[in-house]
């Protein structure tokens, strides 16, 4: 793995299903974060997430399995491409396996990997097993 992709796993006690909608809709992505998110279950539409902080458009989506988008952080320069963040929903003994790839970020970006783990996995944790 180099320094420009990330891959994580977490396993979430709600069904694949039920997470991959919630990852889709934009009042409860912004309840499971924490922050303002705008996006959609349509293939092809534009997403902004953590209160603009995020953005990209969704490039492939598998129904309650998988979802691909383009991805980028206003910390980008403009002239970087997009990255790809791939997230599959497996099904798993009492509930969900997340797998996260992220792949194609560019140099001299933050430490994406801590990020996804602070700001996504933990209040995630905290929104669906309550």
């Amino acid at each position: 793995m180099t320094n420009n992709t990330i891959e994580l796993r977490i396993t979430f006690k709600i069904s694949p299903e039920r997470l991959y909608k919630a990852w889709l809709d934009s009042v409860e992505h912004g309840e499971m974060t924490g922050t303002s998110a705008s996006v959609s279950a349509a293939p092809g539409s534009e997403f902004t997430a953590w209160d603009g902080y995020i953005s990209g458009k969704n490039l492939e989506l598998v129904e309650g399995r998988k979802i691909v988008q383009a991805w980028r952080t206003t910390d980008f320069e403009p002239q970087d491409p997009d990255s790809r963040l791939e997230i599959r929903f497996d099904p798993s003994p009492g509930g969900c396996a997340l797998t996260l790839l992220h792949t194609d970020i560019p140099d001299g970006q933050p430490d994406y990997e801590e990020g996804w783990r602070e700001f996504y996995f933990e209040p995630m944790k905290a929104y669906f097993e309550q």
